[in-house]
């Protein structure tokens, strides 16, 4: 009997678990959460050396801490967590084997070696670079080749997840379509293709140049090749976490989504349109057509945005539906405050929800603004921006979705269930300080990707405001409060894994399952079959007016700096 045939049953999910697929999951996970360790803690040096009254590193140290946060945060636990994801999208909740598990391993070790290779690089101090490495800024040759290395090992995943996919359905291990939450991960897997080719469409020529048998690599290329990968790997992580949102609700609370066609329906704009965002980036050069910059900035952005309008009202009322099932129907929001609050996994799903629309959401479309773009680039607005969707979003998304994991996949109770409750309320606040005071910050016109944001060694040394420098002392004080909610996490995940108490699951079994007459509802297709869900709409109501209001506060700045008459 082989292993790829040995599966077990999670007493509390009632989900099949193959042995390959487990083992594969778990290690993408704990490789994730080092490298957020990692990466958390040269964030954690980049905040404190904003901070002008305590600067903490030196010029050379700040731009290395900077290189090595973006890399270890945006792509290593990021793409790994997400390789997680697709792994326990497909094969466990389509209830079958996994496609060529040597391959997979293959890629987990392709993964590794280029995030070490990567990260030992910037450590030797010569390739200080930044995440976005523009030319004629050139880094050593192994760094350019570690990620690489990396983006191969990751396309290598996403064909494993494609192969789980046709096998299940060869093999017939689900009726009908498949669930939400895999055709979420299916949306992931496509956008990480692209933005992966991409990243190795401009990557292997500037290593090639790095070498130095490559004389020139053009600037303005370099610049709008690049952006494919490094905005577009945002949106891997946006329609990753969207997918683990109805993953944990239907988990905890058996909710199903409102409607599964327009979820779909969602999922589908992102593949079109989402991904096309990364022209925000490029407004002010000049080999980018006038005409892709407009059509990028206005109506490709609506439809992104409308995509992400549709789960916006959907996962907060396939919360609300389910629990008014379940008898919260007191009033407009009994439903919200008889939730599961104390379950880390909800709270800080939800958190990630609220945070995700009104911090990076918003801050998202007014950056997309053509003109208001123009002003607020190259400010602290835009990591402030990032922050919000990729920390608030996605980075609290993940660790909420830790605690269901590691009963699950590593059969262990959680260690310190207290830990674990306040964990995703410290990290939030951290991360969404980080984020608003950063965002603040950027519209006083304190500048990005800067040691001394007062150039005080500059010939005309800038003057900024004195709120400016109050905005820096808060997000370094968010910053050690995030730090402090990462540090929770990670000891109790560890913790967890190593020492905690074992979960009696149920015992190993032989050869395919026979088919489920009850699947759990994560693994499910299908809708509520209702919309009286009042608490979400006027919920919804709150975030568009607060929308409609910021969007204009903007327009007004923008108005006092470029006189409209």
């Amino acid at each position: 009997m082989s292993a790829s045939q040995q599966f077990r049953v999670c007493p509390t999910t009632g989900l099949k678990v193959y042995s390959d697929a487990q083992s594969l999951i778990k290690a993408n996970a704990v490789a994730a959460v080092i490298f957020l360790a990692i990466g958390g803690l040269f964030g954690l040096s980049v905040a404190l050396t904003r901070w002008p009254d305590v600067h903490l590193l030196p010029m050379d140290w700040f731009y290395l801490a900077l290189t090595a946060h973006g890399l270890d945060v945006l792509l290593c636990w990021i793409i790994f967590f997400e390789v997680a994801v697709l792994y326990f999208a497909s094969a466990v909740l389509l209830n079958c084997r996994l496609a060529s598990p040597r391959t997979a391993w293959v890629a987990f070790w392709l993964m590794i070696i280029g995030a070490v290779l990567t990260n030992i690089t910037i450590l030797q101090g010569d390739s200080t670079v930044m995440f976005t490495s523009y030319t004629p800024l050139k880094a050593a040759p192994n760094f350019y080749l570690g990620l690489i290395i990396f983006a191969v090992g990751a396309l290598v995943a996403c064909g494993v997840f494609f192969g789980t996919l046709v096998i299940a359905k060869d093999e017939r291990t689900y009726e009908g379509s498949v669930p939400l939450v895999t055709f979420g991960a299916l949306t992931a897997a496509i956008i990480a293709v692209f933005t992966l080719a991409s990243g190795a469409i401009i990557l292997v020529p500037t290593w090639l140049w790095s070498l130095g048998y490559i004389s020139n690599i053009d600037p303005l290329m370099y610049k709008l090749v690049w952006w494919a990968m490094g905005h577009s790997s945002q949106q891997i992580n946006v329609s990753a976490h969207v997918s683990i949102w109805y993953a944990v609700a239907a988990i905890l609370l058996g909710a199903k989504p409102l409607s599964e066609k327009a979820s779909r329906l969602a999922f589908l704009l992102y593949i079109f349109f989402l991904q096309l965002a990364s022209a925000h980036h490029l407004l002010v050069e000049p080999g980018v057509g006038s005409e892709w910059k407009i059509f990028n900035t206005s109506y490709a952005m609506y439809l992104a945005v409308l995509g992400s309008m549709i789960h916006a009202m959907t996962v907060p009322g396939t919360i609300e539906a389910a629990q008014r099932r379940r008898g919260f129907n007191k009033g407009m929001f009994e439903w919200l405050r008889k939730a599961p609050w104390g379950n880390p996994a909800f709270s800080g799903v939800f958190m990630s929800l609220v945070m995700f629309g009104f911090l990076g959401g918003i801050s998202g479309v007014v950056l997309g603004t053509e003109q208001i773009n123009l002003i607020m680039h190259n400010t602290l607005y835009v990591p402030g921006h990032f922050h919000a969707t990729v920390v608030t979003g996605t980075t609290l998304t993940f660790m909420a979705v830790t605690y269901l994991l590691i009963p699950l996949l590593f059969q262990r109770e959680i260690m310190f269930p207290r830990l674990a409750k306040w964990q995703p309320y410290v990290f939030a606040i951290g991360a969404a300080g980080i984020s608003l005071f950063m965002m603040g910050a950027g519209t006083l016109g304190v500048p990005r990707r800067h040691w001394d944001i007062t150039f005080a060694d500059a010939i005309f040394p800038y003057q900024i405001p004195s709120a400016g420098f109050l905005m820096m002392a808060l997000n370094g004080i968010s910053a050690v409060f995030a730090a402090t909610g990462g540090i929770m996490y990670i000891v109790n995940v560890v913790a967890s894994v190593f020492f905690g108490k074992r979960t009696a699951d149920a015992p190993a079994k032989a050869s395919a399952p026979e088919p489920v007459m009850a699947r759990p509802v994560v693994a499910e297709y299908g809708s509520a079959g209702t919309m009286y869900i009042p608490g979400t709409i006027f919920l919804v109501g709150v975030f568009f007016v607060s929308f409609v209001l910021y969007y204009f506060v903007n327009w007004k700045y923008l108005a006092e700096v470029w006189p409209l008459r």
